[in-house]
């Protein structure tokens, strides 16, 4: 069966219509920068996150904390969410 790309629960018509829209408010002309405006952003929101955990893990290092336990703690969250997905996966009925 072909299944269609899903992207935050919006189908592929969907997606068509929104960029149709997008092309008639702001123009053919428009869109590159529009694009790369929303990419710098992106990014500048992807450095800024890096940027506060580095600083809260050296600063947890400097106190002493101890930052294995929340690594462990994560990658137990991962083996259950990796094993609630393989089960729903055989349960879930294809369309």
């Amino acid at each position: 069966m072909i299944q269609q790309a899903t992207l935050l629960f919006i189908g592929t018509t969907e997606i068509l219509f929104i960029l149709v829209i997008v092309v008639m408010v702001f123009g053919a002309d428009k869109i590159p920068e529009i694009a790369r405006g929303l990419g710098k952003g992106m990014r500048m929101l992807k450095d800024a996150s890096s940027d506060i955990k580095s600083e809260i893990t050296k600063s947890a290092e400097k106190q002493g904390i101890d930052s294995s336990v929340t690594k462990e703690i994560t990658q137990e969250i991962n083996k259950v969410k990796d094993d609630l997905e393989d089960f729903t996966g055989s349960v879930r009925r294809n369309p």
